[in-house]
């Protein structure tokens, strides 16, 4: 299927695409902070480089889209578009992802990871839940990762 727009404007819709301080990382951010946790952005010398670091609990937190990590959710569909080039591109996504969190438990950071699915489109009460879920892992100490792997 050939694509509607032309390079140009491909480029320039997705240069707008952010990296950082997405409403779905500020809102995870704003509700860590209002419940008590202080932490440090970007994670520089971490592998990955972390959204969030929590060093008094020894732990990272990845706020993850759905589309850029391939969670199986309804967030996610491959593009009809070039379709060989966004699975491979999408493949190396979760793999530099799986290896990133296995550095970081091999330096004895515990890795948590939020996804766009838990909080976008839901009810205030749901996302609140899913943030404060995640808060009470981090003071418990519980295992790994929160909707599930990829």
């Amino acid at each position: 299927m050939a694509d509607i727009i032309g390079p140009e404007q491909r480029s320039a819709l997705m240069s707008r695409i952010k990296g950082k301080d997405t409403k779905i990382e500020l809102e995870v951010r704003r509700g860590l902070h209002a419940l008590g946790f202080r932490y440090r952005l970007g994670g520089a010398g971490l592998p990955g480089r972390p959204d969030i670091v929590l060093p008094r609990y020894r732990t990272v937190v990845f706020v993850h889209g759905c589309f850029w990590h391939r969670h199986s959710c309804h967030l996610f569909r491959l593009p009809k578009t070039r379709p060989e080039f966004w699975e491979a591109k999408i493949n190396a996504n979760v793999a530099r992802d799986r290896r990133k969190e296995s550095e970081l438990i091999a330096m004895g950071w515990r890795v948590e990871t939020i996804w766009e699915c838990q909080l976008r489109g839901l009810s205030t009460e749901v996302r609140s839940a899913a943030i404060i879920a995640l808060a009470d892992r981090i003071r418990n100490g519980d295992s790994n990762d929160t909707a599930g792997d990829a």
